[in-house]
């Protein structure tokens, strides 16, 4: 089952407060999100997000890293690679989990 809180890229968005203020469905069911290219592959693979990424790993795809990804990534201060590393360590409900009680929506919470 799906967890709609976790965008394609990893991010966390039960922690958005666009999404939390209804103004933004999240990038699965948002058909707006057309030019997102991360929500694309991973819908055409019939996957949750990144993390379930079986051809590549994420440092090394094109898809993951392409230009508008960098830019968000930058301009948002997040950590996208950090969070599906944290997915495929811990699991989806985890790591929702995690991110909800940290409040945090784009950098993982690391146990040490």
């Amino acid at each position: 089952m799906m967890n709609s809180e976790i965008a394609a890229c990893g991010l966390f968005c039960g922690a958005c407060p666009q999404k939390s203020r209804g103004k933004c469905p999240g990038c699965r069911d948002n058909e707006k999100a057309v030019w997102c290219k991360v929500r694309k592959c991973c819908l055409e693979h019939g996957w949750q997000s990144c993390a379930d990424c079986t051809t590549t790993t994420s440092d090394k795809c094109k898809v993951f890293n392409n230009f508008y990804a960098k830019l968000f990534s930058f301009i948002f201060r997040s950590d996208r690679q950090g969070c599906v590393g944290r997915i495929r360590e811990v699991g989806y409900e985890a790591f929702a989990e995690e991110m909800r009680l940290a409040g945090r929506m784009n950098r993982p919470v690391t146990k040490k």
